[in-house]
């Protein structure tokens, strides 16, 4: 997963970097293909089907723009300034999955945004502290909710984190609220999907035709996440750029 994760996190980089005013998330969805199948490694949600989907996601990345908070489909749509963009990318090596997003600013775009992106990714890096031996599994939770509340804005409550390995999606669930030393005890061996995803309005959520979720309120939201495991020593970021 080690291995996975460090090609998956140069492919992510690039994306990100590519991610610019008059690009096309379909460009960027391709840029994600050609990256993942020349390292050898195989995109992790193309064709992949989660429960309760109606079909197979039909892309390498998830490209969601604005109040579109996670699984938004790549279109011709073409950045424009101001837009807010969350790439969710995926990826299988060795049998074995990792699993990285991060959220994109197209400049210029509002001062609510600019610290909406920031608290979210603020609130990772204090998640990622919670994940080591004999911490409680809400831990991480209340520590990604506390902080994007001393912020004003709010987790989207209704999409998690998860457990990640010989499956995409394992357990267990990682919400991002919780009580404090609730939940199963943490230990070494077990790796995590971390990804605080939060929103400047509303923390409920609606699906749109193509199966992607959009905030209730229509306001704008961010997304961050890394493969993270845990060891004696501590967390170890598997897809840390």
């Amino acid at each position: 997963m080690a291995a996975g994760g460090k090609i998956l996190a140069g492919v992510l980089e690039e994306v990100r970097r590519a991610a610019k005013e008059g690009m096309s998330l379909l460009e960027l969805d391709a840029l994600a293909s050609q990256l993942i199948k020349k390292s050898g490694a195989e995109p992790a949600f193309l064709g992949y089907r989660p429960e309760g989907a109606d079909k197979p996601y039909p892309a390498t990345i998830c490209a969601s723009v604005n109040e579109v908070v996670v699984h938004g489909v790549p279109t011709k749509y073409v950045l424009k300034k101001g837009d807010v963009l969350k790439i969710d990318v995926g990826l299988g090596y060795g049998g074995l999955f990792v699993d990285t997003a991060t959220t994109v600013m197209i400049e210029p775009v509002t001062e609510m945004a600019r610290r909406l992106v920031k608290a979210t990714e603020e609130s990772l890096g204090i998640a990622m502290r919670e994940a080591k031996p004999g911490r409680h599994l809400e831990d991480i939770g209340f520590a990604v909710n506390k902080f994007v509340s001393r912020n004003r804005f709010k987790v989207v409550r209704s999409l998690t984190g998860h457990g990640i390995g010989k499956e995409f999606h394992e357990e267990p669930v990682i919400y991002n609220f919780g009580v404090k030393g609730r939940g199963p005890v943490l230990a070494p061996g077990m790796v995590m999907a971390i990804e605080p995803i939060t929103s400047a309005g509303s923390d409920k959520i609606i699906q749109l035709k193509d199966e992607s979720y959009a905030t209730a309120d229509g306001s704008i939201s961010a997304h961050f996440e890394h493969t993270v495991a845990i060891t004696e020593k501590g967390p170890v970021i598997l897809t840390a750029r």
